[in-house]
């Protein structure tokens, strides 16, 4: 790859951006006594990848400008959204409960390494198709289309569903109800699909040359993260047990948006 010194250069700029960021992360977090603090760092980290591979690759002469631009953009419009609805749903709250159960019983350092070393690492995996893309050229194919259309329904699934939901419980008359309606009715984390699906169209934006296939782990991370490893699984591995839940599930999908199963009603008293 001839690249690949390029690739390097910008990496080792990204590196040290991500360092910096998850070290005023701790910092914050020690501050507020809750580790929740690093989901607001998540989508800024990532748009400062981002924005970082549009200079690297600029400053060096390498790539599409057009492209590391426009992707830089697209990251940063999603990871600013992103990162405001996180600081806003979290401010005054406790920990989260999926770090609570993710660090129960952790010493100092395993917690540095779960949080914010995991995180940070994340963010560069997630974000090696931007910074790929920042240093191979490649020029306008019908790709463009589809990881545009992707990155819009990923960025508006995402919007809705958090909008619906802050709704939802804003209005004291759904205190501890369970909120299965708009598109909470198709899929139990229509977030997390919409999450999903701007990286996706991410992926498919920065395919310039057939060594960018190879950066689908990016994506496919950020699915494995989503779905497995700190979002849907945690969630709802607390919420099991509750009443109304076991109803819910069988009557909506968990991840992929799909009509309501029939032949489960749905019941009125339900919480969440």
């Amino acid at each position: 790859m001839s690249a690949l010194p390029d690739l390097v250069a910008v990496l080792a700029v990204e590196v040290a951006i991500v360092v910096v960021a998850m070290a005023i992360t701790a910092w914050a977090s020690l501050r507020a006594g809750r580790y929740s603090v690093v989901d607001t760092t998540w989508g800024l980290a990532l748009a400062a990848v981002s924005v970082t591979a549009a200079v690297g690759g600029s400053v060096l002469g390498a790539g599409e400008p057009w492209r590391s631009w426009l992707l830089a953009a697209l990251v940063s419009i999603w990871g600013i959204r992103l990162s405001w609805h996180m600081h806003r749903r979290n401010s005054g709250h406790g920990e989260d409960p999926r770090y609570a159960e993710l660090l129960a019983g952790s010493t100092p350092l395993q917690r540095v390494v779960k949080v914010w070393m995991t995180q940070g690492a994340a963010v560069l995996l997630v974000g090696l198709p931007v910074t790929v893309a920042s240093v191979t050229a490649g020029g306008w194919g019908p790709l463009v289309p589809v990881g545009l259309a992707l990155w819009l329904l990923g960025v508006s699934f995402e919007a809705v569903g958090d909008a619906q939901l802050a709704r939802f419980k804003a209005d004291p008359a759904n205190r501890g109800k369970i909120m299965d309606r708009g598109l909470w009715s198709w899929t139990r984390h229509p977030n997390y699909f919409g999450d999903a699906c701007v990286w996706w169209g991410v992926w498919v934006l920065s395919l310039t040359t057939p060594w960018s296939l190879l950066t689908v782990i990016g994506p496919l991370a950020m699915t494995w993260f989503l779905v497995v490893a700190t979002g849907a699984r945690l969630l709802e591995r607390h919420m099991a047990g509750r009443p109304g839940w076991a109803e819910y599930t069988a009557r909506t999908s968990m991840f992929l948006p799909l009509p309501p199963r029939r032949g489960t009603r749905r019941n009125p008293r339900e919480t969440r």
